[in-house]
């Protein structure tokens, strides 16, 4: 970590969602504060064979976003990333200029599934029409060597980089669940060293397509409650049987302090703290003990000086699954001891589902408007309380009162943990 000396503070002062409840910042934090559920019957495609039919998908979404000149190398999820930066920047006030360009970082947390599934339909189609691999058709006619570019994991990030004219610091990180509060965290870490004054950070992801869907349904992952798709995200409920997959994108701009207040900029919060921990306990599972979360959130209360009786609210990774929402309120109640009676807790995907990649940038906002605006969201679907989920969850309705430090909680696949600290400005 830089010594105190030299840390520059770092600022959110621009916010963009692409998300299930809205695609906007303000039309989501809306329908998460109206307790609306983005939740329903999977509509993209027919999901009739599968034993999960319900997904919390982006609707009435606009893909025009992306530049024409970028559009062959942007698949469904980029559109949403260019979407949701485009809205932050425009928050800010601020955008890359040819004068500054070298001093912005871009920062994204990008989903693993780069391949639309019609590009898989079409190879299937031209090169294994009979089930058959013929490998001498798959360079041949109709094969599309722009496909091979946009379905890299750091495509996205060269969409984005050339949309906005950022020409510093750029990295794609992909963590799995934790891939978007990481790419914040970096993008932070980036400012306060000095090797950016502005910082565009964020990640997207979807995965609601029929290979993605039959991947977490092999894993038994999701919850099958087709028939009650608003009610089958529930995390830390007693009934909770899996999560529901969702897609969007979430985007932050950062800037330096000197940056903001020399402009005049309208502030969110303080972008406070980062920790990071790999807990390889099971490729899908949290260790029971919550070892790797417990690691990831007091290395970002120290990075973030910070004592856990400051803290007022945790957004937690709450995915609704037994395993991953047992291990984490055991990891609260060990960094929190007595200290976490006064907290706090809730997960938003209880109504948006979990956006994969997407999910620790779209939660990292929701912090900043929950310190900016005072008021916690709700855990929607609370209904029966499990004794080895024991932490004071916000229930019924958001609840208002000053927030003067949140947590946000990414938890992914493979054991990568993520906790950001986001604060109220002070002076």
């Amino acid at each position: 970590m830089s010594s105190g000396a030299a840390r520059r503070r770092v600022l959110v002062t621009g916010i963009g969602l692409v998300t299930p409840l809205g695609s906007s910042a303000p039309a989501t934090w809306r329908s998460l504060l109206a307790g609306e559920s983005g939740i329903d019957t999977i509509r993209r495609f027919d999901a009739g064979g599968f034993p999960v039919h319900i997904g919390a998908e982006v609707k009435r979404f606009d893909e025009s976003a992306v530049e024409p000149r970028l559009r062959k190398f942007a698949v469904r999820q980029h559109a949403f990333a260019i979407a949701a930066a485009a809205e932050a920047l425009r928050d800010a006030g601020v955008a890359p200029q040819p004068q500054t360009a070298a001093r912005w970082a871009c920062v994204v947390g990008a989903g693993m599934m780069g391949v639309e599934f019609e590009e898989l339909l079409d190879f299937q189609r031209r090169s294994a029409p009979d089930g058959a691999l013929l490998t001498e058709r798959m360079t041949g006619v109709g094969a599309d060597p722009i496909a091979f570019a946009r379905n890299q994991v750091n495509a996205g990030l060269g969409v984005l980089v050339q949309q906005f004219g950022i020409r510093g610091y750029a990295n794609a990180v992909h963590t799995a669940c934790a891939s978007g509060g990481q790419a914040v965290g970096a993008a932070m870490r980036q400012i306060r060293r000095g090797a950016a004054d502005w910082a565009l950070a964020g990640g997207f992801d979807s995965m609601l397509n029929p290979v993605g869907l039959a991947g977490f349904c092999l894993l038994g992952a999701l919850s099958t409650d087709n028939d009650t798709p608003q009610r089958a995200s529930r995390p830390f409920d007693r009934t909770r049987n899996g999560f529901v997959l969702g897609e969007g994108a979430g985007f932050l701009v950062l800037e330096s302090e000197e940056a903001a207040r020399r402009r005049g900029a309208r502030v969110y919060a303080e972008l406070a703290g980062d920790g990071n921990a790999l807990s390889s306990y099971r490729i899908t599972d949290s260790h029971p003990s919550g070892s790797g979360a417990i690691q990831a959130m007091q290395q970002a209360l120290d990075d973030a000086a910070v004592s856990p009786d400051e803290v007022d609210y945790i957004n937690a990774h709450g995915t609704s699954t037994p395993m991953n929402d047992r291990s984490e309120c055991a990891a609260v109640h060990a960094v929190f001891e007595c200290a976490a009676q006064r907290l706090a807790v809730s997960s938003t995907k209880s109504l948006m589902g979990h956006l994969i990649a997407a999910a620790g940038a779209v939660e990292a906002a929701i912090c900043a408007l929950t310190v900016h605006e005072g008021v916690m969201p709700a855990n929607a679907n609370f209904t029966q309380r499990d004794p080895e989920c024991d932490l004071p969850f916000v229930t019924g309705a958001p609840l208002r009162g000053q927030v003067r430090v949140a947590l946000s909680n990414s938890f992914g696949f493979g054991g990568s943990n993520n906790c950001l600290v986001v604060r109220a400005v002070r002076g």
